[in-house]
């Protein structure tokens, strides 16, 4: 009798223990057991955001769809500033010889005919020395060309004398015209040679207005005919080469307004105007060259920039929405549809879509879209920061 009442109790307390057991169990998912909403939220898309009525109405969410407007359509391309030939000169000197002074530095504007450099050499005075003696040579062959001239008419003088008087005088003259050209390309004024008064340093000057950017030489240097000792742009007839694609060329014209940034300095939008289209492709691409004129404040601008440009074309009607639609995430444009509503719960699932902005004109701005939307797509035509803003959180804490 006691075995069994022992036997008895041992299997009550298996029971107990196991019932309690089971009843822990089953009460740890009850007490852990997330919310709908809670579990949405920690399984939702990156690209997506949901939001509930109430915060739909707060934020002042409004709905649309992707219009077809007219607007001014654009087209973008790539370009280089530059300057035209005719606008940059590279200066030397016609005459060699040693870099006495140097007057100038990179930046440094100059005026046409302003000296930058002066060069010395010895040659500078034996031209200018014979320039001043070939004068009274002249004087006397005149003198005795005349004289056998009288002769000859008076039958007392030979042909002959009279024919070689003649060609020296005339010999005389040459090599005189060629000394005072050869002084006036030293900047010399000839007239003050006879006076007596010799330059032995010469002037080298600039042929045009502009900036001085680069000079090539230093004090003491020898220089030749093919030396050069600065280069000298005027920015003044800054231009664009664009490279523009064969099937696009149709679409422009002279005239035609272009904005344009450059490359390392997009904030600040400068103003073209195009004055030639090229008639050939450039290399071997399919790309033709558009030569536009700077206009306007040109500070800043350098022959060699790369630049990225926006040309105007005619009024055509194309797929935008509000700008204000159009978000930037990470360097790229977006907008939001609606993906799905929840009547049940309240709420409405926004999905984000990449798109490619265009030109923006009176509160729309053109796009591209890089995805599919469904048939009848609702957009955020407001408050899309807002919903980039929740979605960029929601996927901070993911």
């Amino acid at each position: 009798m006691k075995k069994n009442i022992i036997m008895l109790i041992s299997i009550v307390s298996i029971a107990i223990v196991f019932i309690a057991c089971t009843g822990k169990d089953n009460s740890k998912p009850i007490a852990a057991a997330e919310t709908p909403k809670e579990e949405e939220a920690k399984h939702e898309n990156p690209n997506e955001a949901t939001l509930t009525t109430e915060q739909m109405k707060t934020i002042g969410i409004q709905l649309g769809s992707v219009e077809q407007k007219q607007l001014t359509a654009s087209l973008k391309t790539n370009g280089v500033l530059k300057v035209p030939n005719q606008n940059r000169a590279s200066i030397n000197s016609i005459y060699s010889g040693v870099i006495k002074s140097l007057l100038v530095q990179p930046g440094n504007a100059v005026k046409k005919g302003q000296t930058i450099a002066t060069i010395a050499n010895p040659e500078f005075i034996q031209v200018q020395s014979e320039y001043q003696s070939i004068n009274s040579k002249i004087v006397f062959a005149e003198q005795e060309y005349n004289r056998q001239k009288e002769l000859q008419e008076g039958n007392a003088g030979a042909l002959k004398n009279l024919q070689n008087a003649e060609t020296e005088l005339r010999i005389l003259r040459s090599r005189k015209a060629s000394l005072q050209q050869q002084i006036s390309l030293m900047g010399v004024n000839p007239l003050a040679i006879s006076n007596g008064k010799l330059v032995s340093v010469l002037s080298v000057r600039s042929p045009i207005n502009g900036v001085v950017s680069s000079v090539t030489v230093k004090m003491g240097s020898y220089i030749d005919l093919s030396t050069v000792i600065a280069e000298v742009v005027d920015n003044s007839q800054l231009h664009l080469d664009l490279f523009v694609y064969e099937k696009d060329l149709p679409k422009l014209k002279n005239n035609q307004t272009i904005h344009f940034t450059v490359t390392n300095d997009p904030g600040k939008e400068y103003d073209a105007q195009i004055f030639s289209l090229g008639s050939s492709f450039e290399n071997e691409s399919k790309a033709v060259s558009v030569h536009a004129m700077v206009k306007g404040d040109k500070t800043g601008l350098i022959d060699g920039m790369n630049v990225t440009a926006n040309i105007s074309l005619d009024k055509a009607t194309l797929p935008a929405v509000p700008t204000e639609a159009i978000v930037s995430y990470q360097g790229k444009d977006y907008i939001f549809i609606v993906d799905a509503v929840n009547a049940k719960e309240n709420t409405t699932r926004f999905k984000r879509i990449p798109v490619v902005k265009g030109t923006s004109e009176v509160g729309y701005s053109e796009i591209t879209l890089l995805e599919e939307l469904p048939a009848n797509a609702k957009v955020v035509t407001k408050a899309a920061f807002f919903i980039l803003a929740k979605q960029t959180n929601i996927g901070e804490e993911e």
